[in-house]
């Protein structure tokens, strides 16, 4: 939302914007009501969804929560609880463009420098199964491209 004002601000210096070109705004509108609960149904629900998913990781493959003989459990929660949040700032503000420039980059490459791309993968495919046992339809419809995002980013080699 954030990136499509800002270019519509930068395309339509000195005239007034079309109806097609404020049609976002009218898309976003529609939405706010269902943004707003879903990310108060996140909020809620955000240390049972991480400690859910840190539970499927762990039956999975403990050793995902090894860097060598360190256990990282703590880190990888703390991470995992940012990261979260910030999807969760995305989706209600209809601006996973912004997560992807101002967060998931530089993070990226923090995971990368410490090879915890196979842990992240892992954690937002477990976390979108998480995700749909704690909303409705219309809501995880929101918020699982931008885990998949999470995911992709953090996620690949």
């Amino acid at each position: 939302m954030l990136n499509q004002i800002q270019r519509l601000s930068q395309a339509t210096e000195g005239r007034y914007a079309t109806d097609e070109e404020l049609s976002f705004l009218a898309d976003y509108g529609r939405s706010f009501d269902l943004r707003v609960q879903t990310y108060q149904k996140l909020q809620a629900s955000e240390a049972l969804i991480v400690q859910q998913v840190q539970a499927k990781m762990k039956a999975m493959d403990a050793t995902l929560f090894q860097s060598g003989q360190e256990d990282i459990t703590n880190k990888w929660k703390r991470d995992t609880l940012r990261t979260f949040r910030y999807a969760a700032a995305a989706m209600l503000a209809d601006d996973p463009e912004t997560l992807r420039e101002r967060f998931l980059f530089w993070f990226q490459t923090i995971m990368r420098a410490f090879g915890a791309q196979r842990s992240c993968g892992v954690t937002y495919t477990v976390m979108q199964e998480v995700v749909k046992q704690h909303l409705i339809p219309p809501q995880a419809n929101l918020i699982l491209p931008i885990l998949e995002v999470n995911r992709r980013m953090l996620g690949t080699v």
